[in-house]
C-alpha cells in the first residue's frame, strides 16, 4: 500500500511533496488532492507510468489523460502558439476548475493517450498539487477512481480505490467542491463546451460569447 502523508501538518507536507516527487520520478503513481476532486498522478513525460495510470483506473486510451501545470506561464512551453480564446479563458478561470483542450506541440515527447496531436491543460487551484507540479513539471492527472466509480473526495476513497496502484498519497482534506472541471475545446474555430462542471456555461460566455455547447 502507498504511504500516506497528512499534508495539514507541515513537516509531513514537505516529507510527502519530496516522497511523491522522488516516485513520480522513478514512473510511479501518486495520489494527490486538486481543487475539485482528488487525482491520480504519472509523470507526463514517461509513458510507461501514463500506461500504469490508465491500467490502474481501468480506462483505455480513447480517453486520453489530462495534463496539471503548476503555473499558467507553462502553458506556452506545452503548444507550438496559445490560441487567443485560451489565453483568454486561462485568464479569467485559471486557477480553477476549466480545463482547455489545446493542440500540443509536436516535439513534445509523450504519449497521453489517443489524443490525436491534443492535450488537455490544468492549472488547479489547490496549494499542495501546486507545490507538488512547481517541482516535477506537468504531470498525466486524472480523477482518483476506477472507471464508472464515483470520484474520491477524501484521501481515504481515493485509496481505498487506487492505494494498491501508487506509491504516496497526499493528504489535503475533504475536497468540498465535487464538480469535476469545465473541459473547452480550443482546438476548433468555435471553442466547443465538451463537459460542463464546475464552471458554468453563463461564466464562461461572460468571457468569451462565441462558445458553444
Amino acid at each position: 500500500m502507498a504511504d500516506v502523508f497528512d499534508c495539514s501538518d507541515p513537516d509531513q507536507r514537505e516529507a510527502g511533496l519530496t516522497a511523491a516527487t522522488r516516485a513520480l520520478a522513478r514512473g510511479e503513481l501518486v495520489l494527490l488532492p486538486t481543487d475539485t476532486v482528488y487525482g491520480v498522478a504519472a509523470d507526463a513525460f514517461t509513458p510507461a507510468a501514463v500506461t500504469r495510470l490508465l491500467a490502474a483506473k481501468n480506462r483505455g486510451r480513447s480517453m486520453p489523460v489530462p495534463v496539471l501545470i503548476g503555473e499558467a506561464s507553462t502553458l506556452a512551453g506545452l503548444v507550438d502558439a496559445v490560441p487567443p480564446v485560451a489565453h483568454e479563458l486561462a485568464e479569467a478561470f485559471w486557477p480553477g476548475g476549466l480545463t482547455l483542450v489545446v493542440e500540443h506541440a509536436s516535439t513534445l515527447a509523450w504519449d497521453l493517450g489517443d489524443a490525436d496531436g491534443t492535450v488537455a491543460v490544468r492549472l488547479p487551484d489547490d496549494d499542495v498539487a501546486r507545490d507538488l507540479l512547481r517541482g516535477t513539471g506537468p504531470l498525466a492527472v486524472s480523477s482518483a477512481n476506477r472507471s464508472g466509480r464515483p470520484a474520491a473526495t477524501t484521501a481515504q476513497e481515493a485509496a481505498d480505490q487506487l492505494g494498491e496502484h501508487a506509491a504516496v498519497v497526499l493528504d489535503g482534506g475533504p475536497r468540498t467542491g465535487s464538480a469535476a472541471s469545465t473541459i473547452i475545446d480550443c482546438t476548433v474555430p468555435a471553442p466547443r463546451v465538451l463537459r460542463i462542471g464546475a464552471i458554468d456555461l453563463d461564466r464562461l460566455r461572460e468571457v468569451v460569447p462565441e462558445i458553444t455547447d
